[in-house]
């Protein structure tokens, strides 16, 4: 009898043919292409391994790898991915995912010898293989953008020089800032998320090759070979945890979640202060658009862009976790729903990067209006109270009484520094002359000086601190 299944990795079990809609409904190939240089370096490390273990010639080696070479040469990335992937997946309609492709491709280049390839190894280990890898590209491409976004931070910070701003707590002003203490606090953001990324890669770099499908390969292999060939620190320690773990791709997307929320509070923060009710700051025009309705308009599509982008981030965190999370040991190809996600995220944070950087640059702040409404609104109540507890009086009593002398103010139209002396003492003897010079816009940033305060020379300090800080990482990639 004649077995339809037989070009299929699985054959020989089976004899019925299967339902041709099932057929295509449960392919991964039409996405998972996406692996095939991760597919071609895991095969070649798994060549050596079994070449080591005697199931290959050194001769045997040698053609395999160069087929393996050949097949990756003949499928080279484009910048096109929708392109790259229909070409790829229209030059082999019959394949069922990318291991069964590669292997299609590798018996065109070297014949029988490609059949010989599969010993010893599992498809369970290779996609396991095969996401880490991914993951890993991943991680280190949004290292990179993010480093160069946060150069960008620093960069801007340090043009700002002693600008102000006024700072924000619940959406209400509340103290004047430096403009360049209020972009540091996103620095210090993306530095954690640079630490969690970095973090996440280091616990997911070891090497599942060799673990077959779930108890470990039949074969006596040294798997300090593969892994060692792919860039892995070592072997996985358990094989049935290997092929069916993915809490790496989940801390991934985890802190790709992090990451995007960051940049979304960023991208909103922008989004009102371009508003004409903030007036804080000008849109490039090289990153917004039009209105096709109304002619005045310059929209900020970039920010609402990725605050929306940010949304995919979660939503592939929340995918993984709810199909990671009612899975028995070990593989179940339920898994398999886990890598479009996975590819999502890299893509829309590549995408994030490709012009957040650029962007931030392009920035440039209303520096007049940002210190009008800085030095307006009773933002120095913080160190008008300061002032009279350096004056022996308890903080609740000075609280008290700066809050007193606003509500005059208030109701006088004016500002602390604009009242008199004598109307201030009606409020406390404690008032002097020298309380003045104490509630100036510069006097009230440099009395938060602190380590993290916005005083101008704590910020100056950060800004340096920031810009050797993102040297030293770099210089450790």
């Amino acid at each position: 009898m004649s077995n339809q299944n037989a070009s299929k990795m699985w054959s020989g079990r089976f004899r019925e043919p299967l339902n041709a809609t099932f057929e295509q409904w449960q392919r991964s190939f039409p996405f998972d292409w996406r692996l095939l240089p991760q597919e071609i370096a895991a095969s070649s490390a798994h060549a050596r391994a079994i070449a080591a273990a005697g199931i290959l010639t050194d001769a045997e080696l040698k053609q395999m790898l160069d087929g393996l070479a050949a097949v990756a040469a003949r499928f080279p990335a484009s910048g096109d991915l929708q392109q790259t992937g229909a070409a790829i997946v229209a030059s082999s309609p019959g394949a069922e995912d990318i291991h069964h492709f590669s292997e299609l491709e590798l018996h065109k280049e070297i014949g029988d010898l490609a059949l010989k390839l599969h010993t010893g190894r599992s498809r369970n280990e290779q996609i396991a293989t095969d996401m880490r890898l991914f993951v890993r590209d991943a991680i280190d491409n949004t290292l990179a953008g993010l480093r160069e976004w946060i150069a960008a931070l620093i960069e801007i910070a340090e043009a700002a020089q002693d600008a102000v701003m006024p700072s924000y707590t619940h959406l209400q002003r509340a103290e004047p800032v430096l403009i360049a203490h209020w972009l540091l606090a996103y620095v210090s953001m993306a530095e954690r998320d640079c630490t969690r990324m970095a973090d996440c890669r280091k616990r997911m770099n070891l090497c599942p090759l060799g673990s077959g499908a779930i108890a470990g390969a039949t074969l006596a292999l040294d798997r300090t070979i593969a892994a060692s060939a792919l860039g892995f620190d070592a072997p996985t320690p358990n094989s049935m945890d290997a092929t069916s773990d993915r809490d790496f791709a989940l801390e991934f997307t985890s802190a790709a979640s992090i990451l995007g929320i960051h940049i979304s509070r960023f991208a909103e923060e922008l989004t009102l202060h371009s508003t004409a009710e903030f007036g804080f700051l000008d849109l490039p025009e090289a990153f917004s658009t039009g209105s096709s309705a109304m002619p005045q308009k310059k929209n900020p599509d970039l920010t609402e862009l990725i605050r929306g982008k940010s949304g995919r981030l979660l939503g592939a965190n929340v995918t993984l976790s709810v199909l990671i999370k009612g899975l028995p040991l070990a593989y179940n190809k339920d898994l398999q729903e886990g890598q479009e996600p996975v590819f999502d995220v890299a893509d829309t944070l590549a995408g994030m990067f490709s012009v957040l950087p650029a962007f931030t640059r392009a920035l440039r702040f209303r520096e007049d209006r940002m210190k009008v409404a800085a030095d307006t609104g009773y933002l120095n109540a913080m160190a008008a109270a300061t002032y009279l507890t350096h004056k022996g009086v308890p903080f609740r009593k000075a609280h008290e009484k700066i809050g007193n002398a606003v509500r005059f103010g208030l109701e006088s139209g004016r500002e602390l520094g604009e009242l008199t002396l004598g109307e201030l003492q009606e409020f406390g003897p404690e008032f002097g002359e020298d309380f003045f010079a104490s509630v100036t816009l510069e006097a009230t940033l440099d009395c938060h000086d602190v380590i993290g305060g916005t005083a101008r020379h704590r910020v100056a300090e950060a800004v340096q601190a920031a810009k050797q800080r993102l040297s030293l990482s770099s210089n450790e990639e």
